[in-house]
């Protein structure tokens, strides 16, 4: 079987079966917990002068509908994911707050955008589950009019995100089913190198690459925490399937694990993350990673 569709498959599956229902299901608290991630991008859109922009890995929308107001009339926001669910939740919430935004499920690393349709692209957390990142960028650049700029924010590793880890490391004893991280593989960390980054978009059509480092500072409700794990992550995916007793010492495990993040009320940690600006280069792209 060709890796690539393998890869795709895989990706498919994951974020149209659970991934996706714990997503829709903490909707509501991802969406204050990475609220200062989505303040980053909108720094990228100018306020009220219209255009079209492209949010790539889009989820529930949260992102798309923000930059979607800041755009002002004329202005209209397309977000495209691969998880209908996830596109579900965010047309009934572009739909309920009245916003200039539209939706496309599909994968974007093929999907066959109108060229040249839109004056930026941007991602919060969408591009790092592409099988082939230099393919899907070199998509993205045909989308894009000339000279149009790309921000997106994407995970650094995972030794300086340890609050990411902290659930699957703690349950992993207990939880032998546990899906493995693949460091090679589309997923969370997967453009933990710079470097990668550079070489990705520079074979894909953009220039004026810029990738900096930033550093966020992340908090959500105490009373939160155990349901932010048990419904997302690798622990998310697993628990479902494990009996009551099993469930019950996982939870006790995991959430005395997050102990060292807790302070009172709050859940605090730092997402150490890349903050990367291009601009899609003239002409057409050709795709080819030296």
């Amino acid at each position: 079987m060709d890796v690539t569709r393998r890869t795709d498959d895989e990706q498919a599956v994951r974020w149209n079966g659970p991934a996706a229902r714990g997503w829709v299901g903490a909707q509501a608290l991802l969406d204050r917990v990475l609220e200062p991630f989505e303040e980053l991008l909108l720094e990228a859109v100018p306020a009220g002068r219209g255009g079209r922009v492209l949010d790539v890995g889009c989820g529930t929308g949260g992102t798309t509908v923000a930059v979607a107001r800041r755009l002002g009339p004329g202005g209209h926001c397309v977000g495209v994911d691969i998880s209908e669910p996830m596109i579900t939740a965010a047309r009934s919430r572009a739909e309920r707050e009245s916003a200039p935004a539209s939706f496309i499920r599909a994968d974007a690393e093929d999907h066959p955008f109108e060229p040249a349709a839109f004056d930026a692209v941007i991602s919060r957390f969408g591009v790092m589950f592409f099988s082939d990142s230099v393919r899907a960028f070199a998509n993205l650049r045909r989308a894009a009019r000339d000279e149009a700029g790309l921000r997106f924010i994407v995970w650094r590793g995972p030794a300086e995100n340890p609050f990411m880890t902290t659930a699957e490391r703690a349950a992993a004893p207990l939880l032998p089913n546990l899906p493995a991280r693949r460091p090679d593989g589309p997923g969370q960390f997967a453009f933990a190198d710079p470097d990668l980054i550079h070489r990705i978009l520079a074979a894909s059509g953009w220039t004026g690459i810029d990738i900096r480092p930033v550093d966020v500072p992340c908090t959500l409700p105490e009373r939160e925490l155990v349901g932010y794990f048990t419904r997302l992550g690798p622990v998310g995916q697993v628990l479902p399937e494990v009996d009551e007793r099993t469930r019950a010492r996982v939870v006790e495990t995991v959430r005395a694990a997050f102990e060292p993040f807790v302070h009172g009320p709050d859940v605090r940690f730092t997402g150490a993350c890349w903050l990367v600006d291009a601009r899609a280069g003239a002409g057409s792209p050709e795709a080819k990673l030296s």
